[in-house]
């Protein structure tokens, strides 16, 4: 798609629910973008709205288990951490940054763009830790004119994303004592 600009808006021809076979998270996707698996045996789902082998417009989201509990007080440590990687892009440029903290749930959002290997990628991601989990939530455009286009879908599919009470519960700090 690269050098395409596309005009008006995707549309909408159904909507699918991914449930993470654990039971952990769950969003909506549009039910004709087709299904990959993510590199680095991550746990998770890749849906891209183009066939290809490897493609980059698409929205994905994994979870990792994590060997120590997150509460809401590790926010500049984690902070720290998205930065540094971050720099590690190419020509990385952050658009916007936003860090929100619920109870000891902290989510990290950045949206950006960088050079890969001579492409300019526009990139969200939701970075959120819940107790002793990192899920991953990311929306890419393979160019920022793809992003553009298609964002109305990646957006979708962040807004329906989500938790089940079971881990709202572990990260409440009035319900839960915390070490």
């Amino acid at each position: 798609m690269t050098g395409t600009v596309r005009t008006g808006r995707p549309r909408f021809t159904g909507v699918t629910t991914y449930k993470d076979p654990l039971g952990r998270f769950s969003f909506r996707y549009p039910s004709d973008w087709n299904e990959f698996e993510l590199a680095d045996d991550r746990e998770g789902v890749m849906y891209a709205p183009e066939v290809g082998e490897s493609p980059q417009t698409y929205f994905a989201a994994w979870i990792t288990k994590l060997d120590e509990r997150v509460v809401a007080e590790d926010l500049p440590t984690l902070r720290e951490g998205i930065d540094a990687g971050l720099e590690q892009l190419t020509g990385c440029e952050i658009e916007t940054e936003k860090d929100d903290v619920l109870g000891n749930l902290v989510k990290l959002e950045r949206v950006y763009r960088f050079d890969d290997e001579g492409t300019v990628r526009q990139r969200r991601v939701w970075t959120l830790y819940v107790d002793t989990w990192r899920i991953v939530l990311v929306w890419q455009g393979c160019t920022p004119d793809e992003y553009a286009y298609w964002l109305p879908m990646g957006n979708y599919a962040f807004a329906t994303f989500d938790l089940p009470e079971a881990l709202w519960f572990a990260t409440d700090r009035d319900l839960r004592a915390f070490d």
